[in-house]
């Protein structure tokens, strides 16, 4: 049976960006039953931008609408409660889909029932080059919780992960009507880490969820107008990730698996979220930095840490005391 597909980009004063990824969307070999843009109301030049698009002919109907809030989650939210389609493609309006996106994407889905999400990999063009390469671990989390993402170098066959990338990730609608993007999530506009909490829900609820490097977009990075600017991000941004990502990995992760990975990026962490180990090595660039650094990501940690704890004891299941006959 065929399935209707609806896309849904989520934009932000990135007009040139918008057009591009339309245009695309525009050459598919299969296209879409409809395209939502999310934008908000306060946003002039996308709306300009917009204006001209709802002008132009095309094979598919072309919504507007309003987050009614700021940030990537609301868009994001706004867009899973206004599409119609069986299938809920979601891309970034920096990103270009391949002409094949929409017809592999549609294909994975008519062909397995229980495929509840897949994505594929999203070539970066970044300061004028495509960052090329070869990963087949894709989308993993280890067992002391590091992720592992690669989503733009990971080749091979089509196979199960643990998470999907947000420039490019697809949902069967019947596998997310319940489900919606955690609003709990720090951060001024993208609420980063959101796509991994969406993903890793879809599985755990029973669904699988695909990697396949043939369902691919062009990635073209661009400027985040919020905290967690892409090169310059502050240390209240990177508090918020570090809460997200903890938040997740403790709602996300098995009991065991939990505490360890709580261990493993308190005393070593990665660059991105340095532990103890990264801290000592990234102060051979400056101290004063590595130490606000290192602060900055234990402090959202802990709160995470804290929080997701209050959450797992409130949905504990309250055992009554035996009533004495």
């Amino acid at each position: 049976m065929k399935m209707k597909v609806s896309v849904v980009v989520p934009t932000y004063r990135r007009p040139a960006d918008l057009k591009r990824c339309l245009a695309a969307l525009r050459a598919q070999t299969r296209m879409p039953d409809e395209v939502l843009v999310i934008a908000r109301a306060e946003d002039d030049a996308t709306a300009r931008r917009l204006a001209i698009e709802l002008k132009s002919a095309s094979r598919f109907a072309l919504r507007v609408i309003d987050t009614g809030a700021g940030g990537q989650v609301a868009a994001l939210n706004r867009g899973l409660e206004s599409a119609e389609g069986d299938i809920i493609a979601i891309t970034d309006d920096d990103a270009a889909p391949h002409p094949d996106w929409i017809e592999r994407i549609a294909r994975a889905f008519e062909a397995d029932e229980r495929l509840g999400a897949i994505g594929g990999r999203d070539w970066v063009h970044e300061k004028g080059r495509v960052l090329d390469g070869s990963c087949h671990e894709v989308g993993v989390i280890r067992r002391t919780g590091r992720i592992v993402g690669n989503h733009h170098l990971g080749v091979g066959a089509a196979r199960e992960v643990r998470m999907l990338k947000g420039a490019n990730m697809s949902y069967r609608r019947a596998a997310v009507s319940t489900l919606r993007f955690d609003t709990r999530l720090r951060g001024a506009g993208a609420q980063v880490h959101n796509d991994m909490a969406f993903s890793m829900s879809v599985r755990r609820a029973g669904w699988s969820v695909l990697y396949d490097p043939l369902v691919a977009v062009d990635h073209f990075p661009a400027e985040r107008f919020d905290d967690d600017r892409r090169d310059a991000q502050t240390l209240g941004a990177l508090s918020d990730a570090a809460y997200n990502f903890h938040l997740i990995l403790g709602e996300q992760l098995e009991p065991a698996h939990r505490d360890i990975a709580w261990v493993w990026y308190a005393l070593i962490g990665t660059r991105v979220y340095p532990g103890v180990l990264h801290t000592v090595i990234a102060m051979r660039s400056g101290i004063a930095r590595a130490w606000q650094r290192f602060r900055a990501v234990r402090k959202g940690a802990l709160q995470a840490r804290r929080d997701a704890r209050r959450m797992r004891d409130a949905s504990a299941p309250t055992i009554s005391p035996a009533r004495t006959l």
